[in-house]
Parts: C-alpha cells; structure tokens; sequence
C-alpha cells in the first residue's frame, strides 16, 4: 500500500488533523483507525453515537468519519447534532453507508454530510475521500484566516477613518472661526456672510476688517480644489486678511504709528500673488474680489482676480454685473489686476459669491450661472442681510433636491444705509 507524506495532513498550527472514527463494529473501527494512523492523523474513536458527541465536546475533531446504521443514535442524528455544536473552525463530516438510492443520499446531505464512503470501505478510495476533506479544510481556513486579516485591517481603517473624522470635524470649527460673526452692522449698513464647505471642510472664505470707524476691507476667496490643502490655504489667507490683529494685515499700512491706513484693492492682490507664488511646492492659486469701502461717502473700490463678477442691486431693484474676470492670484508673476470703483447709494447692495453658486446645476446638469443668480436675487428682493443669503442658498439648493453639493458654496453681503 501506498502510503501519503506525514505532513499530507497538517493541521494549520502545526498539528496533524484529528479523526474521529465512529463505529459500533471493533472490527471495523480497527481497520479504519489503522489506516487513518499510518497516513498521520491524529485518530480518536468511539462505539456509539453518544460517546461520539461526548468526544466532540472535549475536544472537536477536524473529520468524523461515522458509520451510518448504529443502535441508539444512527449516524444521521449524530451528524446533526454535530452540525449544531459550536465550533471555531468548519468540521468535516463522511458518512459509512451500505445505502446508495438517491433518496438516501440527499437524506444524508439535508442532515449535513459532507460525503459519503460505500461499505466494505476500500483503502484507496477512504484516502481519496480523506484526502478530499482535507483539501476543504485546508481552503476553509486559509479563507478564514484572509477574513480574520481582513476584518482586522477593516477594524483598523475604521479606527484610523473615525480618528480622521474626528480631526476633521474640528478643523470644521476652526474653519468656520474664521467667520466669527454671520452679521455685522456699522451704523445704517450691514455686512452678512455665508460659508456652506461641501465635505467637512472647504476651500472658501469671507470675511472683512474694520480699521477705522468709517472705512472697510472685505473680501471673498476661493482657492481651488478641496479639501484639507485647500482648507489649509484659507486658514493661512485669514492670517493674511485678519480682523482681530491688524499689525498683521497685509492690507493695512500702518501710519504715525497711531492708526492704519487701507492699501488699494490692486496692491492687496499684487502683495498676495507675490507671496504665493514665492512659496516653493505650493501649487494652489485662488480666486479673489476684495473690496474697500467708504461709509461716509458710498465710495467702493475693488479688485476681481479671477472670481464670479459681484453682483449690484440698486434701491431700485435694478441688477448689474461688475468686473470683466481677471487673472486668479498665484499664477503668473507680475499680474495686473484692473480696479473697480463703484459709487453706492443708500439702499444699493453688493453681493461677492464663490462659483459654488453660479456653477451649481440643476438636475438637467444646467449651471445657474451669474444671470440666473441674478434673477433669484431680484425675486428675493424684499428679504435682507443673512435671511436673504439663506433664501438664495434655499433656492440653490432646490434647483437640484436630492443631491450634495459638489463645490463649497460662500457669499457677502454689503448693504448700504447711507453716510
């Protein structure tokens, strides 16, 4: 007889796997056991189907190989109590029977049989059938083991996608720090501010400055992409453009040591290209208006390097686009970026807006574009400061229900209540 490799057989910690063989004939079991022992199991037996379950508990086997026709509990009543037991690992189980109808066969497999072996049981054809068991054990665990690594790499994604998240809601509060207030009022005129980032957080930013009583620098950004490098961007051009420190201001010049004066739009957006593009591996650039403004006079200046024209709404209803476009800041050295004077009234508004809302669509894939934003506007024009900023956020929003929004949404508002 030809006999297997010891090590045909091993066990996936190292171990030889382990028969139980289960026979109520001595005789019979002796051969099995023989044989089963020659090609290295590990074999233990038992005369009957209750010392057989009671040999499983203690410790289970990798293979059953179980006579069918017992006294007291036959072979098909073990296997399905096999079958019932807990275990780590699959159990292979191999029926002895004398039976061969179909109907006795699908009998055996309902019950959970995994194969089956012809009495008298021939050597060549108990190793092949052993042999075949193996293999499935053997492909079990390997598969078990992949999912095992699996599940913990999952465990470990979602521990290291949980710690993101957290980091990310917080740079989400600190990123809407940077616009501590929705509304300011100076005297009769109100300045309202939107910020809606499309993931955590965004690439948009608003924001003005006061450095006198009557004068004021605002502002509306958007570096391109999205997410933490261009969030990162914005932090660092809030630094630029703050509010709270003004010695820090790049928009500011400082004069007589006692107060500061307010740089042109134009120099504003020369100093931040210079900037920019003098950061070695910064590859952002960023689109921009920033204005000036004059309470006691109405008198606005401004710069658009690259953004959405602003829109102006007239006391009168009566709605015009200002800027021709512009070169975006951080791209090419020396830009020039043309200014933009603009005389207001009381009851005039300005609105600067990101491309979040002109290039929004619809769900015909239609972009809103300044004209359509235009005419929400004018529908909108009984509703003032914040409450019309939310309504024309609404409205965008309804344009496509259903839907997240694809790019950071952002806006101010400047409306003017006179000297």
């Amino acid at each position: 007889m030809q006999h297997l490799p010891a090590n045909s057989f091993i066990h996936d910690t190292g171990q030889p796997l382990r028969v139980l063989v289960v026979d109520d004939s001595t005789a019979q079991r002796q051969v099995l056991v023989v044989l089963l022992r020659q090609w290295g199991f590990v074999v233990d037996q038992a005369a009957s189907g209750q010392q057989a379950l009671a040999r499983c508990r203690a410790q289970p086997p990798d293979i059953v190989l179980s006579d069918w026709i017992m006294p007291g509990m036959d072979g098909l009543e073990l296997c399905r109590l096999f079958r019932q037991m807990p275990r780590v690992s699959y159990g292979y189980f191999i029926l002895l029977t004398s039976k061969t109808e179909k109907q006795a066969v699908a009998q055996g497999l309902d019950c959970g049989a995994d194969d089956f072996l012809t009495k008298p049981v021939h050597p060549a054809e108990l190793r092949a059938r052993i042999t075949a068991g193996a293999r499935v054990l053997r492909m079990e665990r390997e598969i078990s083991s992949k999912s095992q690594g699996l599940t913990r790499a999952l465990d470990e994604l979602q521990g290291l996608y949980t710690a993101i998240d957290h980091d990310l809601r917080q740079a989400r509060k600190i990123q809407q720090s940077l616009v501590p207030e929705r509304v300011v009022r100076l005297g009769g005129t109100q300045v309202s501010m939107l910020l809606k980032p499309c993931g955590h957080i965004g690439g948009d930013l608003v924001g003005l400055f006061q450095p006198g009583q009557n004068r004021l620098g605002f502002f509306s950004i958007d570096v391109s992409g999205h997410g933490v490098t261009s969030a990162l961007m914005t932090a660092r051009l809030a630094s630029y453009l703050s509010g709270r420190f003004l010695e820090q201001n790049i928009a500011l010049e400082q004069r007589l040591g006692r107060f500061y004066a307010l740089r042109p739009p134009g120099e504003v957006a020369e100093i931040l290209n210079n900037r920019l593009l003098a950061d070695t591996g910064v590859e952002d650039y960023f689109t921009m208006v920033y204005g000036i403004f004059d309470l006691r006079t109405g008198r606005l200046n401004m710069v658009q390097a690259g953004h959405p024209p602003p829109l102006i709404q007239r006391a009168n209803g009566a709605i015009d686009l200002l800027g021709q476009g512009g070169m975006p800041i951080g791209l090419l050295p020396d830009a020039y970026f043309e200014p933009i004077e603009v005389q207001l009234q009381q009851g005039d508004r300005v609105l600067l807006f990101s491309d979040g809302f002109s290039e929004a669509q619809d769900a015909q894939g239609q972009m809103l574009e300044e004209t359509g934003l235009a005419a929400m506007m004018a529908d909108l024009a009984q509703h003032r400061g914040p409450d019309l900023l939310d309504q024309l956020f609404a409205s965008l929003c309804a344009r496509a229900p259903g839907t997240d929004m694809e790019d950071d949404v952002s806006a101010i508002l400047l409306e003017y209540g006179g000297p």
